[in-house]
Order: structure tokens, then C-alpha cells, then sequence
């Protein structure tokens, strides 16, 4: 008995024992968690609270890793033959740079189908109104120039002789799927050309897929985008003078508030316009868009909304722009009346819009056409520092990102809009406490326009790197500068395909004589 009881005793003991040590065990680990965790909450708190943005390097160019622009061809890359499988129209939809991207499209798919590529048409929409045209807003002739190592340009279909009689080919109307790839225009589109000898593609936005795993068809849309496509001379010299004007006392940012009646109505962020207001955006949604259920507080919360003129103004003030600061304004009519437009006015009043600094009088009498657009794009590419507020479907700000890209790096700041959204929405609720530091945090995540992987939804034309850029020094051979001489060797090759079409032709003529 008494062994039993003693024999209980010790697991008792023993037990009690294990229960010490692993209760002490659990203890340190608690503890080494606990310091660990203040530790990180510290160190945290240091690099919060010591943060900041380099004002002085943002007025310059963001780092660009050693990489540079280039849309030259770095494999074989013969010149268009003079004979084509028949000519390519096309009529680009939709305001100036969608039809920018359209017209990029257009010359792809000709050198796709080896057609002849026929001016682009450009729409007279319900919203531009304006049908200037490809000649009222483009350097015809430096486009078919810059572009004569790629695809046979012409200005209108050529008209012929048959039976005594002039007669004009009649292009075939299709209708192209959005986003087509490319065995579309080398099947079907092809089929048809070689047919009726012409094709009309209309609509023609977005009607190619932009995602093309073959580096030289991605380079030959950046050739067009930023080579090829020049405004006329007397637009370039109008924008100019503006840049110069703005740029005489030192600095200038453009933004691109895009706070109007159409994107507010698309994006269905309703609520914190007057009944009156939200009519007019319901009616113009109804009549524009896709019929679809759209909660304001949760669009919002998902950075859905296009930034508010305030929301804009506090962003800049929290990175450390101040009163001084010059800002260049490319939008179209503001919605909602300038009482939106008061809070960033009182924080930043150094405001400009092309009517404001043009001396000529030109832009006022076409503020609804594309010349004022095709000015606010000049000067926003020339600005030190471009910021769109609502870069999701927007053309305008998603080209123009691209576009500095490509220019050198310059300097975007591009707002994070979800990230953004709780900070405001918290603020409003009145807690307004480390709000600036919280902003800055979420801004110093940006890249400010330096190269970047391109990550779906992001566009080709709003991020052509790695395609349309290269190393002098590259480690990767497809990522190696091409030769300087490289137009050279297009000349020399151009040269020679026109050579050997004039001994065919004149082969084939003396055949038929012999015959």
C-alpha cells in the first residue's frame, strides 16, 4: 500500500513538475514576443515618423536604372514589299487619344496583313464635335515618312482605269472583335482583303490585342505613338509657347483633374453632389453606359471614385508641395460648380489652364475640339511633374504616363486611389490625427515614373517597358541597345527591296512582250 501511495505521490510530483516547465517555457516565449513586438512597433513608429519625400527630386527625372527609350528594330525587319495584299481603312472612334491608340492598332495590322495602310479616318463624335480630321491635327507628311521602313502609307484609296472608265475600289465593311488577335487579321481580315481587294474596319478603338508576344510588333506601336504621330506645327508651336510662358518663373506641375460629368457618371459616385446634379449624372449614365447596380460608400472604399479637387490638393500638401507651387489644369468642364473647386484654390493658388496662359486668343474659340486636347497633352508630356487623378479607363492620363515614360522618366505621381480611400473616409469621420503622415506613406509607395514590370489591368500604352527600351551595357543580349546606325541599314535595305520590285516588274513587262 504503502509503495502504491508513494508511487503516486512521485507522478504527482512529476507531474506538477512538467506542468512548472512548460507554464515557464510558454513565460519566455510570451515575453520574447512581447519585446519583439515593441521592438518592431518602435522601429516602425521611427521610420513613420521619419519619413519623407525628396521635393527636389521629384522636379527631376526618376531614376531609370540605366535603361533608355528605344523603338528601333533589333532583329531582321524587312521594308514593305511595293506590291500588298490590298489596302487597310480604318475610322479610330472615340476622343483624341483613343483614337491615338487606335492609329498605333491601324499600322500594326497593316504590317500584319501586308496591306496598304489608307489615312486613318478619325470620328466626328457626339463629343468632340470636331472633324478636322487627321490633316486638322497631324503632320501627314512626317507620319508616312517616319513610318516608310514599315508599312506602305496612302492618303486615299487610288482610284482605276477599267473599260475606259475611272472607277474606285470599294472597301468591305467589317466589323472587328474587341481585342482581336492576330490570327484574326491573318485569317479572316486577310481573306477578305485579298477578296475585295479592300477593307473597311469601323469601330476601329481597341480592335487589336495589346498584349503581342513578339517585342517587334510592340516596338513598332511605340515608333508610332512617339515617333510618328507629331502634332502639326502650328499646335507644337502653341504648346510650346505655353510650356515657356509657365516655365519663365521656374517649375510647373500639370494635373489632370478628371472631375467631369462623364467619368463621375461611369464611375456612379453620386452622393456628395445636390439632388439636382445626381439627375443629371443618372440620366447621363443611362444613356451612355451599361446598366449596372453601383453603391457609392462601396465604389468609394475601393478606390472607384475619381479623386475629388480637395482629396488632390491635401495629397500634394501632405508630400510637401506648398502655395507656391505653379499648377497647370488639363481638364474639360469641372461638374459640380467651382464650389469644388474652392478648397484646392485656397491651398494652391498659383492655378493655369490653357486659357489662362494662351495669348493668342486660338484655343478659346475651340475649347470643345481636339486642338485644346492635343495642347493639354503637350503640356502635360513638357510639364516637370504630371499627376492624373483617375488613371483607370482614361485614355488621356493612361498615354500620357506612357508617354513621359518613354520621354526620359519624367516624374509621375500617381495617387494609389484604394489606399487613399479609408484615409479620407476616416478623416471625414473626424479622425484627422497622423492623417498627412498616413497620405505620405501610402505616396512614397509609388515608383514616380521610373521602369517598371507591366502588371494586368496596366496597358502597353501606358507602360511599353522593357519592349520599347534597352541597356547600353545589358546583361540580357534582348535587352542590348541596336546599332546607332540603325536607320543606315533600314535605308540600305529599303533601297534594295524597291531595286529587286523594279527588276520583277520590268522581268514580268519583258515576259508578257516575249509572249
Amino acid at each position: 500500500m504503502r509503495s502504491r501511495a508513494g508511487h503516486r505521490h512521485q507522478l504527482k510530483q512529476s507531474g506538477v513538475k512538467a506542468m512548472f516547465s512548460r507554464l515557464s517555457f510558454a513565460v519566455i516565449v510570451l515575453v520574447i514576443c512581447v519585446i519583439s513586438l515593441l521592438s518592431t512597433i518602435k522601429s516602425t513608429s521611427r521610420s513613420f515618423s521619419q519619413s519623407e519625400i525628396k521635393m527636389d527630386n521629384l522636379w527631376g527625372t526618376a531614376a531609370s536604372g540605366e535603361w533608355r527609350p528605344s523603338s528601333a528594330p533589333r532583329t531582321a525587319w524587312p521594308p514593305p514589299p511595293t506590291e500588298t495584299n490590298g489596302y487597310l481603312r480604318v475610322r479610330c472612334n472615340g476622343g483624341l487619344n483613343q483614337q491615338r491608340s487606335a492609329i498605333c492598332n491601324a499600322v500594326l495590322a497593316a504590317r500584319i496583313m501586308n496591306a496598304t495602310l489608307v489615312l486613318p479616318e478619325l470620328d466626328a463624335n457626339s463629343f468632340w464635335h470636331d472633324d478636322s480630321g487627321f490633316h486638322g491635327i497631324y503632320d501627314v507628311e512626317h507620319f508616312i515618312n517616319s513610318l516608310r521602313y514599315d508599312v506602305k502609307i496612302v492618303e486615299r484609296i487610288p482610284e482605276f482605269r477599267k473599260n475606259g472608265k475611272i472607277k474606285k475600289i470599294k472597301a468591305f465593311q467589317i466589323r472587328p472583335p474587341r481585342d482581336a488577335p492576330i490570327s484574326w487579321y491573318t485569317t479572316f481580315a486577310l481573306e477578305k482583303m485579298k477578296e475585295h481587294n479592300a477593307i473597311y474596319l469601323t469601330p476601329f478603338s481597341h480592335r487589336l490585342a495589346e498584349e503581342i508576344d513578339y517585342p517587334e510588333y510592340q516596338r513598332l506601336r511605340c515608333r508610332v505613338n512617339y515617333h510618328a504621330l507629331r502634332f502639326k506645327p502650328h499646335i507644337m508651336e502653341l504648346s510650346n509657347s505655353i510650356v515657356n510662358r509657365l516655365r519663365a518663373q521656374g517649375h510647373f506641375m500639370a494635373i489632370h483633374l478628371r472631375f467631369e460629368m462623364d467619368m463621375l457618371a461611369f464611375a456612379g459616385c453620386f452622393d456628395i453632389f445636390t439632388p439636382e446634379e445626381q439627375k443629371i449624372l443618372k440620366k447621363y449614365r443611362e444613356e451612355n453606359f451599361a446598366a449596372k447596380k453601383l453603391v457609392y460608400s462601396e465604389r468609394r472604399a475601393i478606390g472607384k471614385c475619381p479623386l475629388t479637387p480637395e482629396e488632390v490638393s491635401l495629397i500634394l500638401r501632405a508630400m510637401g508641395f506648398d502655395n507656391s507651387t505653379r499648377i497647370y489644369l488639363a481638364a474639360g468642364e469641372l461638374f459640380g460648380g467651382d464650389r469644388f473647386m474652392k478648397p484646392f484654390r485656397s491651398l494652391f493658388p498659383r492655378l493655369e489652364n490653357h486659357s489662362t496662359v494662351d495669348t493668342t486668343g486660338e484655343l478659346a474659340k475651340n475649347t470643345h475640339g481636339l486642338l485644346g486636347s492635343a495642347v493639354d497633352y503637350m503640356v502635360c508630356l513638357l510639364a516637370d511633374i504630371f499627376m492624373p487623378t483617375y488613371d483607370g479607363p482614361s485614355n488621356f492620363a493612361n498615354n500620357l504616363l506612357g508617354h513621359r515614360l518613354y520621354y526620359g522618366f519624367r516624374t509621375t505621381i500617381r495617387p494609389d486611389r484604394k489606399a487613399l480611400a479609408r484615409i479620407f473616409i476616416d478623416r471625414e469621420k473626424g479622425q484627422t490625427a497622423g492623417f498627412e503622415e498616413a497620405v505620405r506613406q501610402v505616396m512614397l509607395s509609388t515608383n514616380f515614373g521610373g521602369p517598371h514590370k507591366r502588371l494586368p489591368p496596366e496597358s502597353f500604352y501606358t507602360n511599353s517597358w522593357p519592349e520599347c527600351f534597352c541597356q547600353t551595357s545589358a546583361s540580357n543580349p534582348a535587352d542590348k541597345c541596336p546599332p546607332d546606325n540603325v536607320l543606315n541599314i533600314l535605308d540600305s535595305q529599303l533601297a534594295t527591296e524597291r531595286i529587286d520590285d523594279s527588276e520583277s516588274i520590268a522581268s514580268n513587262f519583258t515576259s508578257d512582250v516575249d509572249k
